[in-house]
């Protein structure tokens, strides 16, 4: 059985308290972005496309945690717009690689940018004390994300 934190009334509340914050930030954070035309869905499917590379339709879906045939429209939409590609599969000729554009690849790298700007912006009206305590919950945060 896995362990959990909620063990005290001090617990539960901090982890309502860190749920609550971390999708507040989330929301605000998505809203930012160069491209507004371009769905959360759409948007996520490109950031996964840049970090991991191009990759089968099947393979992303799954890493978007979608189904293949709502990705299927997602990739339609992103490659009427010049934002993905289709490629050859280098082993399986009967499937296609999806790869970001270089388009996609900028609209993704703006809105990382603007994203980053609010965030610091956020973080310069902190304290000190708050900062280095932001700053060492960060990769925390990001173990978390992945677990």
């Amino acid at each position: 059985m896995p362990k959990t934190v909620l063990d005290t009334a001090d617990d539960i509340a901090a982890v309502n308290e860190l749920r609550t914050g971390v999708l507040r930030l989330a929301r605000r954070l998505r809203q930012l972005r160069v491209d507004r035309t371009l769905s959360l869905a759409e948007m996520s499917a490109i950031g996964t496309l840049v970090r991991c590379g191009a990759m089968p339709l099947g393979e992303l879906a799954r890493a978007e945690h979608v189904q293949p045939p709502s990705m299927t429209r997602i990739i339609a939409v992103l490659q009427d717009r010049g934002l993905v590609q289709l490629q050859p599969h280098p082993q399986d000729r009967r499937q296609k690689l999806v790869a970001a554009t270089d388009q996609a690849k900028a609209i993704l790298k703006a809105s990382q940018a603007q994203r980053n700007e609010w965030l610091s912006q956020l973080a310069g009206q902190l304290d000190e004390d708050e900062w280095a305590s932001l700053r060492a919950a960060a990769p925390v945060l990001h173990k978390l994300a992945h677990l």
